[in-house]
């Protein structure tokens, strides 16, 4: 790993990390004040009158705890769709964007071979990550616990943010190796992008009704099982597990194509 470059890409990227440190703020503030008990009723009324919607966002399961709220109304959609925007972006910024604008010939000249160069990005962005995760969890700990003390199953919710992580880190490492492979940044972007917002459009249209369920098995969210992570479930341990190993693997393969292929500089 290159220290100097991991401090540069820190400087270069804070403003965007923040950005989306604020997002998941407010979304993850605003969803946790919001929990009621006493709604449970009136949400399921409104789920009942709009089932193909609220199917689709993940927020059927209303739930009687706090976990099962959060859940439903975060790790849905929104803390899934907002990181993989921020991964789009900050993946297309470690590598094809430099080799599309001619700034990876600097890096380049520099005494690091190729594979060390493109290993410090992965870790920068795998960095990020753990930063966002650990923010969103603490950010949602704190207000459960002012607002509603008690109430939230913390380990359980520790296991659903680790099985957020793993989703994340497989996103990353789609991002990572497309942006590895390709010279031009939009070719790269249009690939993660393609890749995210496939995932989620899948889960989405496979939520709607049984004749669409079979299309959960041709996204990766459905290795994101929020259920049986908070219940501590083995299953939803091992699908956890194969998204950090693919997301790695990814990330792996495209720091090698990275290190053997010729760059147009």
């Amino acid at each position: 790993m290159n220290i100097t470059l991991l401090k540069k890409e820190l400087k270069s990227n804070w403003l965007l990390l923040v950005i989306f440190l604020a997002v998941l703020s407010m979304y993850g503030s605003m969803i946790t004040m919001m929990f009621d008990p006493k709604m449970g009723d009136g949400l399921r009324a409104m789920a009942d009158s709009m089932p193909g919607m609220f199917a689709a966002f993940g927020m059927t399961n209303v739930g009687t705890t706090l976990l099962d709220f959060v859940s439903s109304y975060l790790y849905g959609i929104l803390f899934v769709a907002f990181p993989g925007v921020f991964i789009i972006i900050l993946s297309n910024r470690l590598a094809a964007r430099y080799v599309d604008n001619g700034s990876m010939a600097y890096l380049l000249a520099a005494p690091v071979k190729r594979w060390k160069i493109m290993l410090t990005q992965a870790l920068f962005l795998l960095l990020c990550l753990v930063i966002m995760v650990g923010f969103a969890t603490g950010l949602i700990l704190v207000f459960s616990e002012a607002l509603f003390p008690g109430e939230m199953d913390i380990k359980a919710f520790l296991r659903l943010n680790a099985g957020l992580l793993g989703l994340l880190v497989f996103f990353g490492g789609a991002g990572i190796c497309a942006s590895c492979f390709c010279n031009e940044s939009k070719n790269a972007s249009a690939v993660s992008t393609t890749v995210v917002v496939y995932s989620i459009l899948l889960q989405m249209i496979s939520r709607v009704g049984d004749k669409f369920e079979h299309l959960k098995y041709a996204t990766p969210l459905t290795l994101f099982d929020t259920d049986g992570l908070g219940a501590g479930d083995r299953e939803a341990w091992i699908m956890c597990a194969v998204l950090y190993a693919a997301g790695i693997i990814l990330m792996g393969v495209g720091i090698v194509r990275f290190s053997k292929r010729d760059l147009p500089l």
